[in-house]
């Protein structure tokens, strides 16, 4: 739980120094882009996470890779995250950042749960069904859930719709027992 309240700090701080010199977007990009790179790059990962290595080799290492790759101002809030140790937090930091952001630009984010892969076709209609319950401008992800035996589960800024089979054998588990 403290991590989150973390992330969101942070993410929150991120927001607000983008927002001061207009470069929101840019930052969500680039940020992208660096956890795409940690993501590729476990050795460098490695290296940013590691302890014993300080935190001046990092900002050099860092500052060498990335300098004139990315804007100033996300070079300075890695040197921030180096310095205040959390470095390994980035990508959860990258996430809120695009959550707040796009929450400012009215889209909110959610997760759509199947037992197996749904095409962008499937996403897009469930985004459009959610959009239209909801009254919010709603962006799914899907992720797989072997439990749920057919049909979805969604979850939207604490809101959960479960249109799964698991859910409705349930409800008539439940019935069955009343009667």
């Amino acid at each position: 739980m403290a991590e989150l309240a973390v992330d969101l700090t942070y993410g929150t701080a991120l927001m607000e120094a983008a927002q001061d010199v207009g470069k929101q977007q840019e930052i969500l990009e680039e940020g992208q882009q660096i956890v795409e790179i940690l993501q590729n790059e476990p050795d460098l990962k490695a290296f940013i996470d590691y302890p014993a290595i300080s935190a001046d080799e990092k900002k050099k290492a860092l500052q060498e890779i990335f300098e004139g790759r990315i804007c100033q101002e996300l070079m300075n809030f890695l040197f921030v995250l180096i310095d205040k140790r959390r470095a390994g937090r980035f990508e959860r930091i990258i996430r809120v950042y695009r959550d707040l952001l796009e929450k400012e630009e009215g889209v909110s984010y959610g997760v759509v749960y199947s037992v197996e892969k749904l095409s962008e076709d499937r996403i897009a209609q469930l985004e459009e069904q959610t959009s239209r319950l909801l009254k919010l401008n709603v962006k799914l992800e899907n992720e797989i859930d072997p439990k749920l035996i057919a049909g979805v589960k969604i979850m939207v800024e604490g809101k959960l719709i479960d249109a799964s089979y698991r859910k409705k054998f349930e409800e008539m588990a439940s019935q069955l027992k009343i009667s």
